[in-house]
């Protein structure tokens, strides 16, 4: 996987030896002297990961990552410091401020390529969310940037797989002051209770006795309930090669024992950050699509729904030689009730309306509002006179009970009329049905509403 990597550090030196590096690998490279020019080369979207030297005269490496991470438009970019420095004590400033890892002068190879490809691949899942969320502006819904960006990262559900009785009892008292933390020993329980339970993040010890923990989070990685949980391998200094194709099949993290108490609570943090931004654009993205096919007053589908679909279910109909029906619905004397009450009135019955024809119709029927007070019914597999039996029982019960207005604390008797027609097998278009049952409906209309009237072909 290629990717734009921005390189940031204040001597010429040590940028070409990680240019060099990374463009044998086929990475693209970008690099800047200081980090005002990092900040703005991030600004335009003009790279996938950061390789941040932490010593830098004027604003170091600590101060340009916080300003990435505290920024909604460079929040999702991943940031590695690169410093000489090996104290936990840097780790922890650089994991507070933000950085999702680390590495340390002299740079092994591998370690930083198969960090940069790891990290890449889950910036590249971000990115898609990060550019359908932002349709969710569109519908007034704030900005899913800043709202992901404000994240904590604290009061998660954290499972740790760890088979040391001492070692699992430090670490949960640790990570137990601003989590809730599960402990299991066995990766076969730790397993099932991943995929049942709702976790933030998992740690997973790779050296436990009898077990591979590699294989638990290979596993934990293939199954849909638990491929977005965040995954942090611990493991002994040793086993950097087991380390590695952890990384390479999507394990997010890792700690090295002895596991500093510090770095952590640091790194649980910024992967239960990640793990939740992601879902609140997630949330987002969702949200828009609702609103993109949802009437905003009804909750019922809209006329967009409609359109898209209606003509795959008649063509499926034709192709299978089902029946069909259609029913155009419309509120009689509506603009009396808005002239009477006011338009707030007039919502409040459409409102109930519409949760009366919810109540009345089949999950696989569409329900969708037509304009003003019309909406329409599409009926999959039914024939005239089924369909003319649920038109009629709809007519019945938005009839039997008056409809509340709370505006004008009162309640207000509500008919319908309603026209019904069926797909013919000369029907060309939905449209040729549609236009039946809208003339079903005028003739309901003028023979004194509240009624149900079938137009013939």
């Amino acid at each position: 996987m290629s990717a734009r990597v921005l390189i940031v550090d204040d001597l010429f030196p040590n940028v070409k030896l990680l240019e060099t590096k990374l463009a044998l690998e086929y990475f693209d490279v970008l690099a800047a002297m200081n980090g005002p020019d990092a900040i703005a080369i991030c600004e335009q979207g003009l790279c996938d990961i950061v390789l941040l030297d932490v010593m830098m005269p004027g604003m170091d490496g600590f101060e340009v990552c916080r300003h990435l991470k505290n920024n909604p438009v460079t929040a999702h970019l991943p940031v590695v410091m690169v410093t000489a420095l090996d104290q936990p004590s840097d780790r922890l400033r650089g994991l507070d401020a933000g950085a999702d890892d680390f590495l340390t002068k002299p740079i092994d190879d591998t370690a930083l390529f198969t960090r940069v490809r790891s990290l890449v691949r889950l910036k590249a899942v971000t990115d898609e969310l990060r550019s359908r969320a932002m349709a969710s502006r569109d519908f007034g819904m704030g900005d899913p940037l800043a709202l992901a960006t404000a994240e904590t990262g604290l009061n998660a559900n954290v499972l740790l797989v760890e088979d040391r009785p001492g070692a699992a009892e430090r670490m949960a008292s640790a990570i137990g002051q601003h989590h809730a933390v599960m402990v299991e020993a066995d990766p076969h329980r730790a397993l099932l209770l991943a995929t049942e339970g709702a976790y933030d993040a998992i740690l997973v010890s790779l050296d436990l006795d009898g077990s591979d923990g590699l294989r638990l989070c290979s596993q934990l990685r293939s199954l849909d309930r638990t491929r977005n949980v965040p995954l942090i391998m611990m493991a002994e200094p040793h086993e950097r090669a087991r380390i590695v194709r952890g990384l390479d099949f999507g394990v997010h993290d890792y700690l090295l024992r002895p596991i500093d108490r510090n770095e952590l609570l640091a790194r649980v943090r910024t992967q239960v950050r990640r793990k939740r931004f992601s879902e609140v654009l997630r949330g987002a993205v969702h949200a828009s699509m609702e609103l993109a096919i949802t009437d905003g007053l009804t909750g019922l589908h809209n006329r967009r729904y409609l359109d898209s679909h209606l003509g795959a279910l008649f063509g499926d109909a034709a192709f299978r030689q089902r029946p069909m029906a259609a029913l155009i619905l419309d509120i009689d004397r509506f603009k009396a009730i808005n002239d009477t009450y006011g338009h707030e009135a007039g919502d409040e019955v459409l409102r109930t309306f519409a949760e009366r024809l919810r109540t009345h119709t089949r999950n696989i029927d569409i329900v969708a509002r037509y304009g003003g007070e019309e909406v329409v019914i599409v009926l999959p597999d039914a024939g005239l006179a089924e369909a003319q039996a649920i038109a009629e029982r709809i007519r019945e019960r938005v009839e039997a009970l008056p409809f509340a207005i709370q505006r004008a604390t009162r309640s207000v008797s509500v008919t319908v009329s309603i026209g019904v027609a069926v797909r013919e097998p000369a029907d060309a278009t939905p449209g040729d049905m549609l236009k039946r049952a809208d003339l079903a409906l005028y003739r309901a209309k003028a023979a004194g509403r509240n009624r149900v009237e079938a137009q013939a072909a």
